[in-house]
């Protein structure tokens, strides 16, 4: 008798059954497995019962916190430590800082129509949870050392839950292990450190939807934490008002969803110096957006500071302007801009025209990492933009300030690389309700970057600032969205090399600024070959090489549109700015010249369409439009086709190109 074969790692039971005169051997469905909790599972367990907090709350904050991740014991974005988030804002601010943000070879604005505008980037300040220190209040209530409580993740969950019950006491709500998880909203609030009651109120509503749906996945050290559902739980959101928390006013106008907590911190827009010269002034230029020029773009920068060092810096006329500012602890944004005005913040004007701009308390390198209450709220807001003036959430539209280009090819090296490769872009389109989904096979032509974050660990160095650390010092072991890309199809291939920022062509490095040799995830681009396990792309006028093995894909095959250089065209130009031809430019208006950046396209390529643009400048150089043609958008013949061309997006003129259904010829 034929038996059917069971798959290695399955366990199947056969039964048998007796149809007419055969006896036939059936599937009866998987065995019943011994359940068995991994150890962090019980970790929580042992810790809810000890301080007598319910588990799925205990759960649920630490989700909203870390996604119950370690991080390897470094600390969060706000100076939080493990899955607890532990805050030691002391601890932290003597750590040192590596910042990027506006060096002396870039100009925030990136308007040639104006002086350049230098800012150099001041102190970081100090982490906007000073005041909670919570990491030395659990170690009182657990007498457990502060070094494990950084480090070690079962004394951190520990201390989370010693947390956790102090508040509870303190609000003289029922505490033990089996109460009502209803009743523990205050403490959750509590636990927020929020100062406001919307910020808490946000932070414990997020944690409950949490423990109502439930969640189960595995941490970055490996072990599985489910947190079951409870779909009936309806919290007690009356003891919040226990906590005596401030109850600021939401302005009208406030342009952020009623989901998130959001205030009103403006940006001064007024003339610098003794006010006599109309071209001195600060921080930002008026604009009639979406009315008078699309909003294409949401650009996400990371800070590079903390949050109250941030938003004094967005209410600083002399200094430099973006739309919002988010905390890390719990997500709660100011927002400094309206949508309608032009913000200085991504280095290219045309893409400061067309964007809005959203800065994360954090840094890029430090090997720091984003909390999730950060996440979903940012998640939120700008799925709240996208949905207002019809932005695609798709990683065309929804940009990294690491994928701006430079205006002209003497800006190139200067641009940002923030919010670095330790931001999660898989599980933050996760969050916009836009996740990355294979739409393709491998002769599509096209293909989506989508490694496995928390086992996609690049050995990235120079993460601490040196001196004191040396400059090739490894960063911490943690998961990433980048992805390497090699000159041939071997792990002992050189990287690729991008030409403006190694113009003697030797290849890029692993360290973590220098993204000329990564893409990021949700990034599209065109397929140039395939061997064995490896998959070429297109990038920067060369084939890149990345491990993109079939049974652990480091992205998704997909289907789109490809341009490629018109018959005839060796190579067409790349720009890092769409502008008009100059007989668009009424008279008074100096053009702004359409100068090509470094890279060519040469014919036989092939790259993925993002866009079709106009060609658009928009003139604002004095303060309130004293000049002739200000606050006017200049709009010619020229039309542009944005492209995935490196790790940031660039521009072809229509004119010289293709646009082709990517299967078209694409390799076999």
């Amino acid at each position: 008798m034929h038996r059917p074969k069971v798959p290695v790692g399955r366990r199947i039971l056969l039964s048998t059954v007796v149809v007419g005169a055969a006896t036939v051997v059936v599937p009866a469905g998987p065995a019943a497995a011994t359940p068995t909790a991994s150890p962090r599972q019980q970790e929580y367990a042992a810790a809810a019962a000890e301080y007598g907090v319910p588990e799925s709350v205990l759960l649920g904050v630490s989700y909203l916190q870390s996604r119950w991740d370690t991080n390897a014991g470094t600390p969060s974005t706000g100076g939080g430590y493990g899955p607890m988030h532990l805050t030691d804002a002391r601890y932290v601010t003597g750590l040192p800082a590596n910042g990027h943000h506006h060096s002396e070879d870039e100009d925030p604005r990136g308007d040639d129509s104006r002086p350049r505008l230098t800012a150099q980037h001041p102190s970081v300040g100090a982490p906007s949870s000073t005041a909670l220190q919570t990491l030395d209040a659990a170690a009182t209530l657990t007498g457990t050392g502060e070094e494990s409580l950084r480090s070690d993740a079962e004394a951190n969950i520990r201390g989370g839950a010693a947390l956790l019950s102090s508040y509870q006491k303190a609000l003289a709500g029922p505490t033990g292990s089996t109460s009502d998880p209803a009743a523990w909203y205050g403490a959750v609030a509590r636990y927020s450190g929020a100062d406001t009651t919307e910020a808490a109120a946000v932070f414990a509503d997020e944690v409950y939807d949490t423990i109502r749906t439930g969640t189960s996945r595995v941490t970055d050290d490996g072990h599985r934490v489910s947190l079951a559902a409870h779909p009936g739980l309806a919290p007690a959101r009356s003891w919040l008002d226990r906590l005596g928390l401030r109850k600021p006013e939401r302005p009208d106008g406030l342009e952020c969803p009623t989901t998130i907590s959001c205030e009103w911190l403006p940006a001064p827009y007024q003339l610098l110096g003794d006010g006599s010269d109309p071209g001195n002034y600060g921080n930002h230029d008026l604009g009639d957006r979406p009315a008078q020029q699309k909003i294409e773009y949401i650009v996400i920068h990371d800070a590079e500071g903390y949050f109250d060092s941030t938003t004094r810096l967005a209410q600083d006329p002399e200094w430099v302007s973006w739309h919002y500012t988010m905390r890390s602890r719990d997500g709660h944004t100011a927002q400094h801009l309206k949508a309608k005005n032009v913000g200085w913040h991504a280095g290219n004007w045309y893409v400061n025209a067309k964007a809005i701009g959203i800065e994360h308390e954090g840094f890029a390198a430090q090997g720091t990492w984003y909390t999730e209450a950060m996440y979903r709220s940012s998640a939120k807001l700008v799925r709240y933009l996208a949905q207002k003036f019809d932005i695609p959430l798709d990683r065309q539209h929804i940009i990294g300030h690491d994928n701006v280009p430079g205006t002209v090819a003497g800006t190139v090296r200067g641009m940002h690389w923030d919010p670095g490769p330790y931001w999660n872009w898989s599980h933050y389109l996760d969050l916009l309700k836009a996740p990355i989904r294979g739409t393709g096979t491998p002769h599509t032509g096209l293909v989506t970057l989508d490694p496995d974050f928390a086992t996609n660990r690049p050995n990235f160095y120079g993460c601490a600032k040196s001196p004191p650390a040396p400059p090739t010092e490894p960063c911490p072991s943690r998961g990433s969205s980048s992805v390497i890309l090699r000159s041939a199809p071997s792990p002992d291939a050189p990287l690729v090399n991008d030409i403006a920022l190694r113009p003697d062509g030797t290849p890029n490095t692993m360290q973590i600024s220098d993204h000329g040799a990564r893409g990021s995830a949700g990034q599209t681009y065109a397929i140039a070959d395939r061997q064995g396990d490896w998959t070429a792309i297109w990038y920067l006028g060369q084939k890149a090489w990345f491990h993109n093995p079939a049974s652990a894909p480091t992205a998704k095959w997909s289907v789109g549109f490809v341009v490629t250089p018109k018959p005839g065209r060796a190579t067409i130009p790349v720009y890092g700015r769409a502008y008009p031809e100059q007989a668009a430019y009424p008279a008074g208006v100096p053009y702004q010249p359409i100068s090509p950046l470094q890279y060519t396209l040469s014919a036989g390529q092939r790259y993925a369409v993002g866009d079709v643009l106009p060609g658009e400048y928009y003139r604002a150089t004095t303060f309130a439009g004293t000049s002739p043609g200000d606050f006017t958008v200049v709009r010619g013949d020229n039309r542009y086709v944005q492209i995935q061309f490196g790790h940031r997006i660039m521009f072809v003129n229509l004119d010289d190109v293709l646009i082709l259904p990517s299967p078209v010829g694409a390799p076999r």
